[in-house]
C-alpha cells in the first residue's frame, strides 16, 4: 500500500479551506503551515494566459532525502497494520516511512529539534514547531502534514480532503487500480520531483497543461546540500551532549553542595 493525495488544479479555486482545516485539526502556529495554497499568475505559458495554484504539503515520497538524514539514536520499533494486524519491526530514527501505508511520520517524543530534515526536505514541507519543546529539545520539534494519519487510521479522510469544498484533493492508495487516485494517475497525474532528483513524489497533480507546465516552472525545487545538512545535524547532536554534560554536571555540584551542607551541619552538631 501507497497513500497518496491527487491535486486536481481545475477544481482548485484557491479558498484556503484546507489549510485552516490542517492548522485547526492539528493546532499548527499561524506563522507555519503543514499545507499551503500558493497563487500563480495570471501570465502567459507557451502564448496562453495561465492561473492556477500550488497546493503544497509532504509528499511522502518513495524514497525520501528527509528521513536518512535524521541524527536522532535508532532503536527497534514495531509497527502494526491497523486493518491486518501484521507486525514488522523496524530499526528506525525520530522519522520513518510507515512499512504498511507508505506515509512518512515524526516521533516528536525522539525528535531533537536539530532541523535536519526540514533543511533536507527541497519542497519545504516540514518546519521546527517552536510550541513542541521539552528536555529533548529547547527549540521544538520538527513538524510536518502526516495525511492525517490518525484520522485515516480510524477509517476517516485527511481533514484537508473532508473539507475542500470543490473536491480538489482526492486521497487513496495509489497501489490499488480501482482507487479513483490510481485512476487519476493512469490519466497523467504526476509528482514534481527536484531537480536531478528521483524521490517519487506521491502528491501528485493532474490539470491542464498550461496550468501544470506553469506550476511545475514555478516549483520545481532544487536537492538540498546534504553535506550542509549533515554539518548543521552533527552540531546539534553536539551541543545536545553538551547539554546533557552539563546538566549532569550541574547536577552532580548541587548533589555534592547538598552533601557538604549535611556534613557541615553534622559536624556543628557534634561540636555543640
Amino acid at each position: 500500500m501507497q497513500y497518496g493525495m491527487i491535486i486536481d488544479l481545475e477544481r482548485c479555486v484557491g479558498c484556503h479551506a484546507c489549510t485552516i482545516a490542517c492548522k485547526a485539526e492539528w493546532e499548527v502556529p499561524v506563522e507555519f503551515g503543514r499545507n499551503w495554497v500558493n497563487r500563480l499568475g495570471p501570465t502567459i505559458v507557451n502564448d496562453e494566459m495561465a492561473a492556477t495554484y500550488y497546493i503544497g504539503l509532504c509528499n511522502h515520497c518513495t524514497d525520501p532525502v528527509c528521513v536518512p538524514e535524521c541524527p536522532a539514536d535508532t532503536e527497534d520499533v514495531t509497527f502494526t497494520d491497523p486493518k491486518s494486524g501484521k507486525t514488522v519491526t523496524m530499526e528506525v530514527a525520530a522519522t520513518w516511512k510507515d512499512p504498511f501505508d507508505g506515509t512518512v511520520q515524526i516521533d516528536k517524543n525522539r525528535c531533537i529539534g536539530c532541523g535536519a530534515c526540514v533543511d533536507a526536505c527541497p519542497y519545504n514541507a516540514r518546519y521546527v514547531n517552536p510550541a513542541l519543546v521539552d528536555d529533548v529539545s529547547e527549540d521544538g520539534k520538527a513538524d510536518k502534514c502526516t495525511y492525517c494519519k490518525p484520522r485515516v487510521d480510524s477509517g476517516a479522510i485527511p481533514a484537508c480532503v473532508q473539507t475542500c469544498i470543490t473536491g480538489a484533493r482526492i486521497f487513496g492508495d495509489l497501489d490499488d487500480p480501482e482507487s479513483e487516485p490510481a485512476k487519476l494517475v493512469k490519466k497523467g497525474a504526476i509528482g514534481i520531483e527536484p531537480v536531478d532528483g528521483n524521490l517519487g513524489p506521491n502528491s501528485r497533480y493532474i490539470g491542464k497543461k498550461k496550468d501544470m507546465d506553469l506550476l511545475f516552472g514555478t516549483s520545481t525545487p532544487e536537492l538540498a546540500d546534504l553535506n550542509h545538512v549533515r554539518r548543521r545535524a552533527m552540531l546539534a547532536s553536539l551541543r545536545r551532549s553538551a547539554t546533557k554534560t552539563l546538566r549532569n554536571v550541574g547536577m552532580v555540584g548541587v548533589v555534592g553542595s547538598l552533601i557538604a551542607a549535611g556534613v557541615a551541619t553534622s559536624d556543628s552538631e557534634k561540636e555543640e
